[in-house]
């Protein structure tokens, strides 16, 4: 949602949504995240607007509590998965469901908490290799493959390299905090080490270069991915996600080579219609929404004065898919998220309420 300030309707039909969202049992258990009981409705609380917070003060205040007693219980849990040796799962780091989406909203509402600094810690020791079955895997490796399941094509598990549920989403968040100023012991250097395990898998076309969403053990052996060429340049895996990072990783780095090499891709990615013509629904996660907002915030930060020039015609396309749009309301895949990354691309300006922050591309 949008504050009053800027889109003069009333907020009663934004609380009604708010109540309805909140009612019935909001689960902080284990299981919760960003997108998923106490931290989803805690990151929607903060993006109320100033003039209405006095509303949810109280349950911001409740939920807040809930999560970080989560967010200590889930980085106990994930330490001591690391001490065993064992392979985790998304679940367990990604955005979606797991630390990196805590830290996410940890990041905004409390960035000198604890449990944020301890989220970090946890992240910048699964940047550290794992030993399984006598053979070194990158500490992200989840022991499930693409779908959650056993396949044989997956033997194993598998590593993933997408913003969603891989290790980009740990690489948004790291340089989001350091950005921010909030930094841990070895963060730097876990930033560096998922920047080159990044830049070992890229893969060089003359479209520009692209990653693969998944490596398998066999890739690994083989040191070449099992896909050759690139998918949809997604915000949720494709290079639209991976390319943000990266430049931010620049950015927090202070380090203009990396920045300029992660905008070339973006904008070379973003400019080639082979690419673009994979692109088939308007939505946040794998579509043009997702492509449009990530695009606008990348280019206010950009070097590359080419990225500002890509707005309009990505625009222009992002209107013509959302003309007919997701019949499902939801945020990543619904009417919800098309709507938000609308009103940038109808503003012209970064979103007031920050609600792109659960996406990391802020």
């Amino acid at each position: 949602m949008e504050s009053s300030g800027r889109h003069a309707r009333p907020w009663h039909a934004a609380h009604r949504w708010i109540t309805a969202a909140a009612s019935g049992q909001v689960s902080a258990a284990d299981t919760a995240g960003l997108f998923l009981g106490a931290p989803a409705v805690a990151f929607l609380l903060s993006t109320v607007p100033p003039e209405f917070d006095h509303l949810y003060a109280r349950a911001r205040r409740t939920l807040d509590q809930h999560v970080l007693a989560l967010a200590h219980r889930r980085t106990d849990a994930a330490l001591a998965c690391i001490r065993r040796g064992d392979l985790p799962t998304f679940a367990e780091y990604d955005l979606f469901y797991g630390m990196t989406g805590i830290g996410a909203y940890l990041l905004r509402v409390d960035p000198g908490s604890s449990a944020l600094d301890r989220v970090l810690r946890y992240l910048v020791l699964l940047t550290r290799p794992l030993t399984s079955e006598g053979r070194e895997l990158p500490g992200w490796w989840v022991r499930h493959d693409p779908q959650r399941g056993n396949s044989p094509h997956y033997p194993g598990g598998h590593a993933n390299l997408g913003a969603a549920h891989g290790i980009t989403g740990p690489l948004l968040l790291l340089a989001q905090a350091l950005r921010r100023g909030v930094e841990v012991k070895g963060h730097r250097d876990a930033v560096r080490a998922i920047c080159a395990h990044l830049d070992s898998w890229r893969q060089d076309s003359e479209a520009g270069p692209w990653w693969p969403e998944h490596l398998s053990r066999r890739d690994l052996d083989r040191g070449v991915p099992h896909r050759h060429r690139s998918a949809r340049p997604s915000w949720c895996y494709g290079t639209t996600g991976i390319a943000r990072a990266g430049q931010l990783a620049g950015i927090a780095l202070h380090d203009a080579e990396l920045q300029r090499a992660y905008e070339d891709a973006l904008y070379r990615a973003l400019s080639d219609p082979a690419q673009l013509a994979n692109v088939t629904d308007a939505g946040l996660c794998h579509g043009w929404a997702g492509i449009y907002q990530t695009a606008s915030r990348a280019a206010a930060d950009a070097l590359d004065e080419r990225l500002c020039g890509l707005l309009r015609p990505l625009g222009n396309a992002f209107l013509a898919h959302a003309q007919h749009g997701p019949a499902d309301p939801g945020l990543l895949n619904g009417a919800a998220g098309t709507a938000l990354a609308l009103s940038t691309l109808a503003t012209q300006q970064p979103p007031s309420t920050g609600w792109d922050a659960c996406l990391l591309i802020d």
